[in-house]
């Protein structure tokens, strides 16, 4: 999917340490992990201590748990910070945390450390401007407060804002049972009409509009 990502100006670049996951991460989410490898434990040790973000990464191939530290898994160039909002140890070794999405970024080079964590040299993407829901879209909305309600507080955030069309399609994006590439894809979009329109698209095709 054509993402257009090119076209606006990137700001400075920024070294970022990597969480790799099976998951996309939006601007405006909430990511729950539980975090037991310990190379990830004192990553957000550190983050905590500093307030300091992380990013997360769609891995496109290779497994969230390290079969080799000496090996990186395949992760796409495109992420979001994620910032620790809250965390608990219920058990020795197990580490609960809640982040929060905030900026998206676009991954320059990376290198990798000795315990395995991958850092990157990144330069942040810009936000995209606040731009009202159309009426056209208004549908989508909706849908979207009856799945929020299902999901529960625990994975939607508690700020809503269901007349912006950027928020309105980030939170379906990540709600939806859509293909990981393909949220991927609406990640990179820069377009919050553009992303409207193809989930609309697919919601119709499966009869939920």
């Amino acid at each position: 999917m054509a993402s257009g990502r090119d076209k606006k100006p990137l700001r400075d670049r920024v070294e970022l340490p990597l969480f790799p996951l099976k998951t996309v991460l939006f601007p405006g989410g909430v990511l729950p992990l539980r975090i037991f490898e310990q190379r990830y434990i004192e990553l957000a040790k550190v983050c905590v201590a500093h307030g300091t973000p992380f990013g997360v990464c769609l891995i496109t191939r290779g497994e969230e748990v390290a079969q080799d530290r000496a090996v990186a898994p395949e992760f796409a160039d495109v992420g979001t910070e994620a910032t620790i909002a809250s965390w608990d140890m219920p058990e020795l070794g197990i580490l609960h945390v809640t982040a929060n999405g905030g900026e998206r970024f676009l991954v320059r080079s990376h290198r990798l450390e000795a315990d395995g964590l991958v850092v990157a040299e990144t330069t942040r993407i810009p936000a995209e401007p606040a731009v009202a829901l159309e009426s056209a879209f208004a549908p989508l909305a909706k849908l979207l407060e009856v799945v929020a309600a299902r999901v529960g507080p625990h994975q939607f955030p508690a700020t809503r804002a269901f007349d912006d069309a950027s928020w309105v399609g980030y939170r379906l994006a990540e709600l939806l049972p859509l293909p990981l590439t393909i949220k991927q894809g609406m990640l990179e979009i820069n377009d919050s009409a553009v992303r409207l329109t193809l989930l609309r698209k697919f919601l119709t095709e499966q009869g939920l509009l």
